[in-house]
C-alpha cells in the first residue's frame, strides 16, 4: 500500500509538473512525443491499480478492521473521492483521433487525482523521524510547482499576444537567444520568479490583459511570502521548542546560583552536568514524553526498554511477569556528575540503584582508595531495601559509591517496590526468601535473630504510611461530604419543588369543585321549583295555595 500510494504520488507529480511544461512549450511536447506518452499511459496503469486497491482497502468499524468485500467497495464508492477517481480516468486521450497527440491539455482531469498526493504528504509527515524537515521540503516543493505554473502561463499568454510584440511579453524566438528551450524556459522562470517575490523590477505591462495576470501574480507573491514566513516561523520554532525549554532551565539555575551566592566551582559543576544532559539527549524528561500514553502502551515501552535491565538484579531473576512489568514503571533514571557520590555509608538505604552506562567506584572513607570498581550492568543496594531481619547490614548503606564520570542510573526506591509486590504476595515471600539465600551465602545474616521479612518495617516508615494513608483518607472523606451536601441540596430542591406543584394541584381542584357547585344553585334558581313527590318545596307550595282558596 505504501509503495503505491508512492509510485501514485510519483506521477501525480510528474503530471503536475510536465503537463502544463508541454501544453506551453511545443517543442518539448513535439521533439519528445514517444516518452511522454509512454509516461503518460504509465501514470494511467498506476491510478487504475489505485482504483483497485482502493475498492478492497479495510476500514474501523467500532474499532474493528471491516474485511469484507461488499462493504468495502460501498463505502469506497459512497465517497467523494471515488467520484473524483473515476473522472480522472476518463479516456479523454480518444480526442487525439480528432486534434492529434500534441494536445496535452485533454488530460487535464487527471488532476482530480491530486487529494491522493496531499493525503500522502499527511501520513508520511506522521510517521516520517524528521516532520520539521519534511515539513520545510514539503513547502518548498508548492512555492516551486506555483513559479513553474505561473511561468508556463506567462509565456502562453506571450503567444496568445504575440510573442515580441510588446516590451513584457516574452521576447521574439526568432532571435538566437531566446530561441532554444533551455533560455525560454529559464527566461520564463526568472520572470515568474521575480513577479511572485515581489523583488525584481520587469518591464512594465502595456495591455489591459498584461495589467491584470501582474496584479494576479502580485496577490499570489504576497500570499506566498505570507505563508514562507508563517510556515517557516512555526517550524524553526518548534525545532528549537526542546532547546528553549532546556535553556529556560538552566537560566533558572543560574539565576538561582546567583542569587543564593553558590560557589563558582559548584557553579561549574552545575553547568557541565546541563552540558552533558543535552550533548547525549538525556534532557528528556521521560515521564512528561510518555503521560499521553494510555497505560498499556506505556508499559510496552517501558518494558522493551527497562526490562533486561531490571533482570540483571539477582533479587527480581525469575519472578513474576506482572511484578517485573510494574517494577519497570517505577524506575527512575539519574544521572551523576563525575565525583559525585550515589550513597554514604551509614546512608539508611532507601532505593537500590542499577548502573546503565558509567563507572562507580566504592571508595574508603578518604574518597581515593578503590576497593571495587562497579560498571554497566551492576546493581546495589537491593538487600537494603528488603530490610530483612537477621540481616547485619540493617537497612544502612556498607560502604561509599563514587561516580567516576558521568554515569547514568536507574533508581527503584523502597517506598515503589513495596507498593508493587504489595499485589503479588507469592512474589514478595520469593523476593524475601531469595534476598536471605544472598545474605546467608555472603555470611551477612544472622540466623538467630527475630525472623521478619519485608513485612516488618521500622516503626518511623509505619508512621509516615499510617500518616500517608490518613492523608488520602480525610481527602476521600472531604470529597465524599462534598458530594453528600451537593446531593441533600439538590433533593431539597426537588421536594420543594413537588410541594409547590401539589399545592398547585389542591387549590385547581378546590377551584373546580367550587365551581361545580355555584354551576348547580344557578340551575335551580333560573328553572324555578319543580313538582316533586315527596315533600319538595314545590309540593309545599301548592298545599299553601290550595288552603288560601278554601279560607
Amino acid at each position: 500500500m505504501i509503495v503505491l500510494s508512492t509510485c501514485e504520488t510519483e506521477a501525480i507529480n510528474h503530471f503536475s509538473v510536465f503537463f502544463i511544461y508541454r501544453a506551453c512549450f511545443d517543442k518539448l511536447q513535439v521533439g519528445n512525443y514517444i516518452c511522454w506518452l509512454v509516461l503518460d499511459y504509465l501514470s494511467d496503469i498506476v491510478y487504475i491499480m489505485d482504483t483497485c486497491v482502493r475498492l478492497r482497502t479495510g476500514f474501523l468499524e467500532q474499532g474493528l478492521l471491516v474485511k469484507d468485500n461488499v462493504k468495502l467497495r460501498d463505502s469506497y464508492v459512497r465517497t467523494l473521492q471515488f467520484k473524483l477517481d473515476v473522472l480522472s480516468m476518463l479516456p479523454t486521450d480518444l480526442a487525439y483521433i480528432s486534434t492529434g497527440i500534441h494536445t496535452p491539455q485533454l488530460r487535464f482531469n487527471r488532476l482530480l487525482r491530486f487529494p491522493r498526493m496531499f493525503e500522502f504528504f499527511d501520513r508520511t509527515e506522521t510517521r516520517t523521524n524528521y516532520p520539521n524537515i519534511f515539513r520545510i521540503c514539503n513547502l518548498v516543493l508548492y512555492i516551486l510547482v506555483i513559479i513553474h505554473w505561473n511561468a508556463c502561463i506567462y509565456y502562453a499568454i506571450s503567444k496568445s499576444l504575440g510573442l515580441g510584440s510588446d516590451t513584457w511579453v516574452f521576447p521574439n524566438i526568432s532571435k538566437p537567444e531566446y530561441s532554444s528551450l533551455t533560455r525560454t524556459y529559464v527566461y520564463c522562470l526568472y520572470w515568474s520568479t521575480l513577479t511572485l517575490t515581489t523583488i525584481g523590477e520587469m518591464p512594465a505591462p502595456v495591455r489591459d490583459e498584461e495589467y491584470l495576470f501582474v496584479v494576479f501574480d502580485f496577490l499570489v507573491g504576497v500570499l506566498i511570502f505570507a505563508t514562507i514566513v508563517g510556515n517557516v516561523g512555526s517550524m524553526i520554532a518548534n525545532m528549537n521548542a526542546t532547546r528553549a525549554e532546556f535553556q529556560a532551565r538552566i537560566d533558572a539555575i543560574k539565576h538561582y546560583m546567583h542569587f543564593r551566592k553558590v560557589s563558582k566551582e559548584l557553579e561549574t559543576r552545575v553547568i557541565k552536568w546541563f552540558d552533558y544532559l543535552w550533548t547525549n539527549k538525556k534532557a528528556v524528561d521521560e515521564q512528561e514524553v510518555l503521560k499521553n500514553l494510555p497505560n498499556k502502551l506505556r508499559a510496552e515501552i517501558a518494558i522493551n526498554v527497562h526490562l533486561e535491565t531490571l533482570k540483571k538484579v539477582r533479587i527480581f531473576q525469575d519472578c513474576e511477569a506482572g511484578l517485573l512489568v510494574e517494577l519497570v514503571l517505577k524506575l527512575r533514571p539519574q544521572v551523576f556528575s563525575p565525583g559525585d557520590y550515589i550513597c554514604r555509608k551509614g546512608d539508611i538505604g532507601k532505593e537500590m540503584y542499577i548502573i546503565k552506562e558509567g563507572k562507580l567506584a566504592v571508595v574508603a572513607d578518604d574518597g581515593v582508595t578503590q576497593y571495587a570498581l562497579l560498571t554497566a550492568g551492576s546493581c546495589f543496594g537491593e538487600i537494603s531495601i528488603l530490610n530483612i531481619k537477621g540481616s547485619k547490614m540493617g537497612n544502612r548503606r556498607t560502604a561509599n559509591i563514587r561516580s567516576l564520570g558521568y554515569s547514568d542510573l536507574f533508581c527503584l526506591s523502597k517506598d515503589d517496590l513495596m507498593e508493587a509486590v504489595t499485589e503479588y504476595p507469592d512474589a514478595k515471600t520469593v523476593l524475601e526468601e531469595r534476598g536471605r539465600e544472598i545474605l546467608i551465602k555472603e555470611g551477612l545474616l544472622d540466623e538467630n535473630a527475630e525472623s521478619g521479612g519485608m513485612q516488618k518495617e521500622d516503626t518511623e516508615e509505619k508512621v509516615e504510611r499510617l500518616e500517608s494513608s490518613l492523608d488520602i483518607l480525610q481527602t476521600r472523606f472531604s470529597r465524599l461530604l462534598s458530594e453528600y451536601t451537593h446531593t441533600q441540596q439538590r433533593l431539597k430542591q426537588r421536594i420543594t419543588l413537588l410541594e409547590r406543584q401539589l399545592n398547585l394541584t389542591d387549590c385547581g381542584a378546590h377551584a373546580n369543585h367550587d365551581t361545580d357547585a355555584d354551576a348547580e344553585t344557578g340551575n335551580e334558581t333560573a328553572t324555578g321549583p319543580v313538582a316533586h313527590t315527596d315533600g319538595s318545596p314545590h309540593r309545599d307550595s301548592v298545599e299553601k295555595e290550595g288552603k288560601k282558596h278554601q279560607n
